[in-house]
């Protein structure tokens, strides 16, 4: 595969051998975030778990957010409605709310649900399942308390899923983001999947790879002693 000039640019400030610590990945990142516009950091991560038998899914509320207006739409009704509105929610309905994304409406990101919505919500699978969006009370976009829900989302929980290989892609800010911020931000993502740890079908390491990069950046390997230090809760 031949890459643009560009990206073999980037990847020559990048020692493809090393392992790097948490800080100097972070730094390496934002080096190597060449592009035109303002990449999104990502974390890529596998585990050590039987796929077919285990997923491991959760959430993360990131302390300096994505950099990224997430558009988040809430299925809810009286009180929980009121709660929605004054969170941020884009959208708040119902059968209405569904009948528009029947018809083709897509236009959001995130789907918060009460959970006396989710007769309403569940007509809604096919059209969200696919596209990751349909709410579950695994990563709390199915709760009573929709409006926390909502603020949350909105200023910068992420969610976090094992695909079928066991591996986990994710957010955790943007490259225009100082090191520090996106310091803090990848630890309290790695602290998150560390309790989200299962208690059966790990074999072997937890965490097997991890790597972080820039949206069209190369990626930059993670030394596992520190990543494991701190998905288990010490510091860095």
């Amino acid at each position: 595969m031949r890459h643009s000039k560009r990206f073999q640019s980037a990847a020559a400030v990048i020692e493809s051998e090393r392992n790097y610590g948490i800080s100097d990945a972070v730094a390496a990142l934002k080096e190597s975030a060449t592009a035109g516009f303002d990449e999104t950091a990502e974390l890529s991560m596998n585990l050590g778990i039987r796929p077919a038998q285990t997923v491991v899914r959760g959430t993360c509320n990131l302390p300096h957010g994505t950099g990224k207006t997430v558009r988040v739409i809430a299925f809810a009704k009286g009180e929980s409605q009121a709660e929605a509105e004054a969170a941020g929610a884009d959208e708040v309905g119902g059968e209405d709310l569904a009948k528009r994304i029947q018809e083709g409406w897509l236009e959001f990101d995130k789907v918060v649900a009460s959970p006396d919505m989710m007769p309403v919500v569940g007509k809604l699978g096919k059209l969200l399942g696919p596209r990751g969006l349909m709410p579950s009370p695994k990563t709390g976009t199915v709760t009573k308390d929709v409006g926390r829900a909502v603020s949350e989302l909105k200023s910068g929980m992420v969610e976090f899923r094992t695909d079928r290989y066991g591996v986990i892609h994710t957010v955790f800010g943007k490259a225009s983001f100082d090191v520090a911020a996106l310091r803090e931000n990848l630890e309290a993502l790695l602290r998150s999947i560390g309790e989200a740890r299962p208690e059966e079908g790990i074999k072997g390491r937890y965490i097997k790879k991890a790597a972080i990069s820039s949206t069209m950046g190369p990626g930059i390997h993670l030394d596992l002693t520190e990543v494991a230090s701190v998905a288990e809760g010490e510091p860095a």
